[in-house]
């Protein structure tokens, strides 16, 4: 009878096989044993992987870390999206002019998006130098406590100017958080899992996101519910107040994580890494490869705050219809969207995470129109169909991106490179919902506008995509990943 491989395997992937080799055992005279596994769907898209030691408990700790750290963390962002519209507008903002107010929220909003450049410089500069694990635990605490002291902030009523700049400055240090968390999650997860598994473990750490979007929906939508005329008053407080418990499950997940194999053998190979500036190497040697990031993760960050932030205004405040439609509509839009990202990811592994890209935007490309169409009608059925095509069919790439960016950047300054891809396109897209909304007001409140916006953040991310690809298909050939030589043991 054939012996089980141990848990701990050394693997390469030579010619389209994956190479498992286990340690001698003494047990058994210090034979080696090899096994050769075909990946399905192996292409000239895949990225050549390093040498690695992998061990599945500790790999699925990794994923299982990421995706609640992540999840946790994302809720806590989009959760000001959520409320910006019907809660700081009114609160947090004097004035007579609601669409006024509405835009000086979404300005605000948009404040977290430029702390998240910083925050990945930052942050994604000592996940190079000093690993992924560490800052993983600071960005979920620097969240959760910002998160929660929005939730004790007095009101314009109370406190006048002051109001408005406290929250500017919270949402700012929320930024700061998710420009470091992000990356970090993506390469923990992505860094320890199998090679043959590394497309479906980035699109579970990517789903973090609709499941931060669904929680953040349900439970505010719960509270309207539940305190009714009371929201405004004091309800809105709850779910910002209740950060405080999940940044407490999320620390104690991450510090039960290890450092990332990748990681480990990169500093390994070239401990001389530790003394560069990660930021500066990327603009100096591969600045074209950080364009084609931004680019390709535009829609990922663009797109979804356009379908949510934007869009619950314009349900509630132009069509005028009850925020609890949009907020419905959204959360089954954000199960779609968990739906199709998993698939996405499975699929991802057989015909690789830069194909499956594509194929996503070009989906997000054709109906972009649409979704404005039928939210349109003011029917809560299509306008729940539209969030569903949206979240869910043109959120397809947004599960395979991570996998993506990893094999377009350098091992060494992966954290920095995926970290900034991410954070500079969401200067961009923090302030889409501002920009949607002037476009909105300037042409009489005809959704046309804001339709041709989406429509031209998904061509830029597909043109993206198809340059990433393409450079992601010259380095598997030339036996390089992110431009370089593999480090080996």
């Amino acid at each position: 009878m054939a012996q089980p491989l141990p848990k701990t395997v050394t693997t390469t992937i030579k010619d389209g096989t994956l190479n498992t080799t286990p340690p001698s055992d003494p047990g058994r005279s210090g034979h080696l044993h090899h096994r050769h596994i075909h990946i399905p769907g192996e292409t000239d898209d895949a990225a050549p992987l390093a040498p690695i030691q992998t061990d599945p408990k500790k790999a699925r700790r990794a994923l299982w870390g990421s995706y609640v750290g992540t999840s946790l963390e994302w809720y806590d962002f989009f959760l000001f999206g959520t409320t910006a519209a019907i809660v700081f507008a009114p609160l947090f903002f004097g004035g007579d002019d609601p669409a006024l107010r509405t835009i000086q929220a979404f300005l605000t909003f948009g404040v977290g998006f430029i702390g998240r450049p910083l925050g990945a410089l930052v942050f994604g500069h000592f996940g190079d130098r000093l690993g992924r694990k560490g800052i993983l635990v600071i960005t979920i605490v620097v969240m959760g406590v910002a998160s929660a002291l929005i939730g004790v902030l007095p009101t314009f009523e109370t406190a006048g100017i002051v109001a408005p700049i406290l929250l500017a400055a919270l949402r700012f240090v929320q930024g700061l958080a998710t420009g470091g968390e992000w990356g970090g999650a993506t390469l923990m997860a992505v860094e320890s899992a199998p090679p043959e598994k590394r497309g479906f473990y980035g699109a579970v750490v990517q789903l973090g996101s609709p499941t931060g979007t669904l929680l953040s929906s349900l439970i505010v939508a719960g509270v309207v519910a539940w305190t009714g005329d009371q929201f405004l008053e004091w309800g809105w407080r709850i779910p910002y107040l209740i950060s405080i418990v999940l940044v407490a499950v999320g620390v104690w997940l991450r510090l039960a994580v290890d450092e990332t194999p990748d990681y480990r053998a990169a500093a390994d190979a070239a401990p001389a890494v530790h003394k560069t500036i990660p930021v500066v190497e990327i603009f100096r040697h591969i600045p074209g490869r950080l364009v084609v990031g931004i680019c390709t993760y535009l829609f990922g960050n663009a797109g979804f705050f356009l379908l949510t932030t934007f869009m619950i205004s314009y349900v509630s405040r132009v069509l005028e219809l009850d925020p609890t439609v949009i907020l419905t509509a959204i959360s089954w839009g954000a199960v779609a969207q968990i739906i199709s990202m998993t698939i996405a990811g499975k699929v991802a592994d057989r015909i690789t995470p830069a194909k499956m890209v594509v194929i996503g935007y070009v989906i997000a490309v054709v109906v972009a129109f649409p979704i404005f169409w039928l939210v349109d009608t003011r029917s809560s059925l299509a306008i729940t169909v539209a969030m569903i095509l949206g979240l869910g069919f043109a959120s397809i790439p947004y599960a395979p991106v991570g996998t993506t960016l990893t094999q377009l950047f350098p091992i060494r300054l992966r954290y920095s490179a995926i970290a900034l891809s991410a954070n500079i396109s969401g200067i961009i897209a923090g302030f889409m919902p501002a920009l949607a909304a002037w476009i909105l007001t300037m042409t009489g409140g005809s959704s046309l506008g804001p339709a041709i916006l989406l429509f031209a953040i998904a061509l830029t991310s597909l043109i993206g995509s198809i340059i990433a690809r393409r450079i992601i298909v010259a380095d598997h050939h030339a036996g390089l990943q992110g431009g370089e030589p593999l480090p080996t043991h």
